[in-house]
C-alpha cells in the first residue's frame, strides 16, 4: 500500500469558527523563526515518500503500509517524534534502496498517529526544515542516516521586487482557487493571512498541481528567490491551463444545454404526434423495414441495409446528417436488388419488330436474333456488349430501343456525349456534399429491373480531364468478366450488370479507348442506298411527320420521282436525319397553305421543291473527262463516304511539286510517292525521265477549307499526274481508292461500303480498287453494287493501263 495516498494542507487553526472569527494561519513567523533555531541532529530515521514532497512548515496527513514504515513511525511516536522525510526518485519501486531516495528532504514531526480500520496507519506530520542525506547508517529496522543542515538563502528585508514578487506569488493562487472549481473558496483566505513569504512559497510549491520530481526540484533549490521565480512561472502556466479549460467547458457546457433543450423539445414534440398517431419519421422508417423483406437482395446487402438503417433511426431528424443518411437508405430500397423482367423468346415476333421498325440492317437484326435463340435454348448467358456503329443518321439509337421490344426488356439510355467526370459513372462518396450515384445506378433505379436493355449513346465522344477519365471507369461496366460486381462509390455494395445487356453505339472507332473497344463486339452500321432511303421515307419518315401535323392523308401526297429529287439534290449524307428534315419542312409547307386557306395542288412535283427550299444544294457529281489531270478519288468521313477530286497541271519550270487543298501529312507523302513512281517508272506512260526535270508539278484537292488526310489517294495521285504528263483522257465514269508504295503495288484501304455508296450517289459506274479489298465487295449486299463494275489491280501500272484512254484532251500541252 502507498505511504501517501492523498494528502491536503490544514489552512486553519482547528478551533471552531463562524463567519465572523478571524481567521488564523497555523504557521507564523514566529514558528518559522523558532523552527529555523533548532539544530539538525546528526543522526534521523528516515521515512520514504513515494507520491509526495513534504515542505517546511507545511502539514500534511501520511498513511503508511510497509511493515518497514509503520515501525518506524510508531517508534518514533512514542520517542521524541522527529524524523527525516524523503521522497523516492521512482514511486513504483515498492520496497527502495538507498540509491533509489532523494538526497535533500525535510525534518519532520508527528503530531498525531491514528491506526484505521483495515490495519494501516496514518500519520499526520508537519516539516519543520531541510536537510541533507550524507549516508546511511542503517537500514533495519528501518532506515537510519547520518544527515547535515541544508542552507536556505533567503533576501534581505525590504527587498522590494522580492515583496512584489510574493504579492504576485499570491494573486496568482488566488485567481488559481477562483478559476478551479476542486479548490474550496476559503483557500484563499489562508494564502491572504500568511505573513512569512518563505512559508507561503512553501505552502503553495506543496500544493501546486505538479509533478514529485517537480516539487522535489524546488525543495533543492537553496535561494528563496529563484524558488520563487519557478513556483510563479508553475503557476502562470497552471492558470493559463485553467482557464483554457473553462472556456472550453463553458463552450461545451452551453452545447449540451442547447442539445438537451432541443432534446426535451423533441420529446414534446414526439408526445404530441404520439397523441395524434405516431411520429411521421418512426411510421416511415418502420415502413422501410416492412419494404426491406420483400427485397430480393443477398444476405450481405440485407446485413448493410440494417446497419444503415438503424443508424438512421438514432440521428436527430433535424441533424444536417439525416437528410443524407436518409437518401442513401431510399436509394438502397428503391434498387431492382434481384429483378429481372422475363425475356421473350417468340423469334419471329421479334424478327417482325426489328422489320417494322427499321429498314434494312440485316446484320444487327441477325445478331439480336441470334442471341435470343442462345437464350432460348440455354436458358442463361452472360449479356453482350454490343457496339453499333455507323455515320450519323443511319437509326443506331432507335435501334436500341426496338432491340428492347424484341427482347421484352425495359429500355434505358445513358448519353455519354462530352461526359468527361468519372463520378458520372461511379458515383461520388456520400461524404461530399450534393453526393449522388452514379448514372448507371440511377439509370438502373429508374428501369425497376436489373436486367435493361442499355444504351450507351455516343460512347466515342467520352472526355477525359482533371476529374478523371471516364472511359477507364466504363472498362469495368462492360467487361462480361468483371461486371458481376460492379462498384458504385456512393452505394458502397457490389451490384449485378452481368444480366444487362448494354448496346453502345458510335461514329468513329478511333477515338474509343483500346482497352474499352477490344470488350465490344463491333457491328458495322452501314449507310443506305437510295432506294433504301425511298423506303424509309414512305414507311416511316412521311407516316410520322404527317402525324405529327395533324395532316390527313388525302391532304398530302408526292408526285413520281420527288423523294428522289430531295435525296439527290437537298441531302447528302450515309443516314437519313436531313431527309426526315426536308420531309418535315414539305409537311410543314403543306400545313401553312391549309392553314391560310390557300389553293394548292394535293400532290407536290418536282419543280415545287425550289419553291420549298429554294435552290437546290451543289453536290459532288462525276465531272466528266474533258480535262487532263482531274481523276475522281474516293473518301471515308465520319458522316459517311464522299467523293473528291483530284487536279494535277505542269508549268515549264524545274521539276518543283506543290500541294494544295488542306493536305495532311500522309496525303502529301502520297503524292510525294506518286511522282517518284512516275519518275523511275517514266517508261510505262510513253516518256523520258528528263522531262520531270523540265516542268513544275501542281498537285490540287478541292475544298481547300476541308481537313484531308490518309493514304487511300494514291492511286488517283499517280493516275491524275500521268494524265497531266502524257495530256490523256482519264475513263468516264471511273473513280478509285487504294495505297501505293514506291514499288508500285496497290494496297487495300478501309471505309469500302461508304466510299461505293458515296460513288453510286454521284454516278460513278466503274471502280478500280486493291485486289485485296475483293473481300469487301464481297460482303456489301447486291442491291448496293448493282450497275457497278469492279476492276480490281495488284500494281500501280495496271491502273494506269485501264484508267488512261489513248485519246487525248483538246489543245493538249506538249510535254518534250
Amino acid at each position: 500500500m502507498n505511504d501517501f495516498m492523498k494528502g491536503g494542507t490544514p489552512l486553519f487553526s482547528s478551533e471552531v469558527m463562524d463567519n465572523e472569527t478571524e481567521l488564523i494561519p497555523l504557521f507564523t513567523a514566529e514558528d518559522e523563526e523558532q523552527m529555523n533555531a533548532e539544530k539538525t541532529p546528526p543522526e534521523l530515521p528516515i521515512l520514504p515518500l513515494r507520491n509526495t514532497v513534504l515542505f517546511p512548515g507545511v502539514v500534511i496527513p501520511i498513511t503508511v503500509g510497509r511493515d518497514r514504515s509503520i515501525k518506524l513511525i510508531q517508534e518514533v511516536y512514542r520517542g521524541n517524534r522527529t524524523l527525516g522525510v524523503v521522497s523516492q526518485k521512482d514511486p513504483e519501486i515498492e520496497e527502495p534502496n538507498p540509491e533509489d531516495l532523494n538526497k535533500v528532504g525535510t525534518i519532520a514531526t508527528i503530531i498525531r498517529m491514528l491506526r484505521m480500520p483495515d490495519g494501516s496507519t496514518t500519520a499526520v506530520i508537519q516539516g519543520k526544515k531541510r536537510f541533507e542525506l550524507v549516508e546511511m547508517v542503517r537500514t533495519e529496522p528501518y532506515f537510519t542516516a547520518r544527515v547535515q543542515e541544508f542552507t536556505e538563502q533567503r533576501p534581505e528585508k525590504g527587498d522590494k521586487k522580492f515583496e512584489a514578487l510574493v504579492s504576485s506569488l499570491k494573486d496568482l493562487a488566488t485567481n488559481i482557487i477562483k478559476a478551479s472549481p476542486h479548490i474550496p473558496t476559503e483557500a484563499s483566505f489562508a494564502i491572504k493571512n500568511i505573513d512569512s513569504p518563505s512559508f507561503l512559497v512553501n505552502f503553495i510549491s506543496s500544493n501546486m498541481n505538479g509533478e514529485v520530481a517537480e516539487k522535489q526540484r524546488m525543495l533543492e533549490v537553496a535561494d528563496l528567490r529563484e524558488r520563487a521565480n519557478l513556483l510563479l512561472a508553475h503557476l502562470t502556466k497552471e492558470l493559463q491551463m485553467l482557464e483554457m479549460k473553462n472556456e472550453i467547458q463553458s463552450k461545451v457546457r452551453t452545447e449540451v444545454d442547447k442539445q438537451q433543450r432541443e432534446y426535451f423539445l423533441h420529446q414534446q414534440i414526439k408526445t404530441i404526434q404520439d397523441e395524434l398517431g405516431g411520429n411521421p419519421i418512426e411510421q416511415e422508417i418502420e415502413e422501410m423495414r416492412a419494404a426491406a423483406k420483400k427485397k430480393k437482395w443477398t444476405a450481405k446487402v440485407g446485413e448493410a441495409f440494417d446497419k444503415e438503417l438503424m443508424k438512421l433511426q438514432r440521428m436527430n431528424p433535424a441533424g444536417a446528417e439525416f437528410s443524407v443518411q436518409y437518401n442513401y437508405v431510399q436509394l438502397l430500397l428503391e434498387l431492382p436488388w434481384g429483378e429481372f423482367t422475363q425475356d421473350k423468346f417468340d423469334l419471329h415476333k421479334a424478327q417482325k419488330i426489328l422489320d417494322r421498325d427499321h429498314f434494312g440492317l440485316e446484320k444487327v437484326k441477325e445478331r439480336i436474333i441470334e442471341h435470343l435463340a442462345v437464350l432460348k435454348l440455354k436458358g442463361d448467358m452472360k449479356a453482350p456488349i454490343v457496339c453499333l456503329y455507323g455515320p450519323p443518321g443511319v437509326g443506331k439509337t432507335s435501334l436500341g430501343k426496338s432491340m428492347a421490344e424484341a427482347l421484352g426488356r425495359k429500355y434505358v439510355r445513358m448519353s455519354l456525349g462530352g461526359l468527361h467526370d468519372e463520378a458520372e459513372v461511379r458515383g461520388h462518396r456520400k461524404t461530399y456534399i450534393g453526393a449522388m450515384p452514379g448514372r448507371l445506378i440511377q439509370s438502373l433505379k429508374k428501369a425497376g429491373t436489373s436486367n435493361p436493355l442499355f444504351v450507351l449513346d455516343e460512347i466515342d465522344k467520352v472526355g477525359k480531364d482533371f476529374h478523371g477519365d471516364p472511359a477507364s471507369a466504363l472498362l469495368e461496366v462492360l467487361d462480361p468478366e468483371q461486371n458481376h460486381a460492379f462498384y458504385d462509390n456512393y452505394v458502397e455494395l457490389d451490384y449485378d450488370l452481368s444480366r444487362v445487356m448494354f448496346v453502345a453505339t458510335a461514329n468513329s472507332l478511333s477515338t474509343i479507348h483500346p482497352a474499352l473497344r477490344d470488350r465490344m463486339e463491333i457491328i458495322e452500321v452501314n449507310g443506305y442506298t437510295l432506294e433504301e432511303k425511298l423506303e424509309i421515307a414512305k414507311r416511316h419518315l412521311l407516316p410520322k411527320q404527317l402525324k405529327e401535323t395533324g395532316i390527313k392523308a388525302k391532304q398530302f401526297a408526292m408526285g413520281a420521282g420527288v423523294l428522289e429529287a430531295i435525296v439527290d439534290n437537298y441531302t447528302d449524307e450515309s443516314g437519313v436525319r436531313t431527309l426526315e428534315k426536308r420531309i418535315a419542312k414539305l409537311v410543314r409547307f403543306r400545313a401553312k397553305q391549309i392553314a391560310l386557306k390557300e389553293k394548292y395542288a394535293t400532290a407536290f412535283q418536282v419543280q415545287d421543291l425550289a419553291k420549298v427550299f429554294g435552290p437546290s444544294h451543289a453536290r459532288d457529281k462525276y465531272q466528266g473527262n474533258d480535262v487532263a489531270g482531274v481523276v475522281t478519288g474516293l473518301a471515308w468521313t465520319p458522316t459517311g463516304g464522299d467523293i473528291l477530286f483530284l487536279e494535277t497541271s505542269i508549268t515549264k519550270g524545274e521539276g518543283k511539286l506543290t500541294l494544295t487543298g488542306n493536305l495532311g501529312d500522309v496525303m502529301k507523302e502520297s503524292a510525294m510517292i506518286a511522282l517518284e513512281y512516275l519518275k523511275a517508272h517514266s517508261d510505262i506512260i510513253g516518256l523520258e525521265q528528263e522531262v520531270f526535270k523540265r516542268w513544275n508539278v501542281h498537285v490540287h484537292v478541292p475544298e481547300g477549307a476541308t481537313p484531308k488526310d490518309g493514304p487511300s489517294a494514291g492511286i488517283a495521285m499517280v493516275t491524275s499526274i500521268a494524265s497531266a504528263f502524257t495530256q490523256q483522257k482519264v475513263r468516264k465514269f471511273l473513280a478509285m481508292t487504294g495505297e501505293i508504295t514506291l514499288r508500285g503495288k496497290v494496297l487495300p484501304v478501309g471505309g469500302i461500303k461508304e466510299k461505293i455508296l458515296a460513288a453510286k450517289r454521284a454516278g460513278i459506274k466503274e471502280i478500280i480498287l486493291s485486289e485485296d479489298n475483293r473481300k469487301d465487295i464481297e460482303d456489301i449486299d447486291a442491291r448496293y453494287v448493282k450497275g457497278m463494275r469492279f476492276h480490281y489491280v495488284t500494281e500501280m501500272i495496271d491502273v494506269v493501263k485501264h484508267a488512261l484512254l489513248k485519246e487525248k484532251v483538246e489543245h493538249a500541252l506538249l510535254v518534250a
